[in-house]
């Protein structure tokens, strides 16, 4: 029986440090095991010079991963959860969550210590139209401007003078050791996450045993169960693309709580809910909460903002 294990990633920082993290952990469950990684170039990091929602949105960082795995070139990818579709290949699936990081948006400025001391005006950097429609309905007033590249091109650009203030996950900035940026942390009451941000997430071969067995003790049950109710949420909405969609569960005193949120790109309608419930009905709790939202004009919405990008 091979001895090897074969991550696909990303080339971006970020993404390298997230397969070496999980090929130390899977060498620490299993010191005869050969890890390997597989750096690949997505078209998501290949074309920088356009927003995410006009190329085909988040699910371009994964399709070449898969391919490979598919094709036997590579048997795990590590993924950021937040950008995994809600539709995976025939012979794929999400065999793991990690334990996840923290999920919230993080502030980063040179010149301003919360969001809410931005002058009118300023310059915000953000490539999420979650984020954007969220701030656009606290502060009409503010600048979006379209924030492209890896973390660190990010803080580069403002750095160098282009924004006011940008908006990252805080779960990216921590794992490249760049805490010391978040200037505030941003409460889930203000801008609430994208779907399964902060949690990683391992795509394999389903019918692959060796594999699923290798991997299985890094599986995390109450960050899976709140990803679970999340991705449940976005796939009732069929939010595939990047859309203006928000969710976040925890799990306290035994209950399952999860909030959602769809709105208007310009911020002019935001629509929130919240449900919560048995843990183990994660997948019933995020359809319902769906269909809550759908029944008070969440579909309008998304079909608005699919025929603004498709223009």
């Amino acid at each position: 029986m091979s001895n090897t294990l074969k991550i696909a990633t990303r080339k971006s920082p970020l993404a390298l440090w997230q397969a070496e993290f999980v090929a130390d952990r899977l060498r620490q469950l299993h010191p005869d095991l050969e890890v390997s990684l597989v750096p690949m170039s997505t078209k998501g990091d290949r074309v920088l010079d356009s927003p995410l929602a006009k190329i085909g949105g988040k699910g371009l960082f994964v399709k070449e991963l898969e391919i490979a795995m598919l094709n036997g070139e590579a048997d795990i990818a590590v993924h950021s959860t937040k950008d995994v579709p809600v539709e995976l290949p025939e012979g794929l699936h999400l065999a793991i969550i990690l334990k996840r990081e923290a999920p919230t948006d993080a502030f980063v400025s040179n010149n301003f210590a919360r969001f809410s001391e931005l002058p009118l005006g300023a310059k915000v950097g953000t490539s999420s139209l979650r984020r954007t429609c969220q701030i656009r309905a606290l502060r009409p007033d503010l600048e979006i401007l379209d924030l492209r590249g890896n973390v660190n091109t990010r803080l580069g650009k403002l750095d160098a003078g282009e924004y006011d203030a940008i908006i990252l996950a805080t779960s990216g900035l921590v794992r490249l050791g760049f805490q010391e940026r978040i200037t505030e942390e941003i409460p889930v009451e203000v801008s609430l996450p994208a779907i399964a941000q902060g949690a990683l997430s391992l795509e394999c071969r389903s019918d692959d045993d060796r594999i699923n067995g290798l991997i299985a003790p890094l599986h995390h049950e109450i960050s899976a169960a709140c990803v679970l109710a999340e991705r449940s949420l976005n796939a009732r909405l069929e939010g595939g693309c990047q859309v203006p969609i928000a969710g976040h569960a925890v799990i306290d005193s035994g209950n399952l709580y999860l909030r959602g949120l769809v709105g208007a790109v310009d911020g002019s309608e935001i629509l929130k809910g919240d449900i919560a419930g048995d843990p183990r009905n994660a997948e019933e709790l995020g359809q319902v909460l769906a269909d809550d939202l759908l029944s008070r004009g969440a579909k309008e919405l998304l079909a608005q903002v699919h025929r603004d990008h498709a223009e």
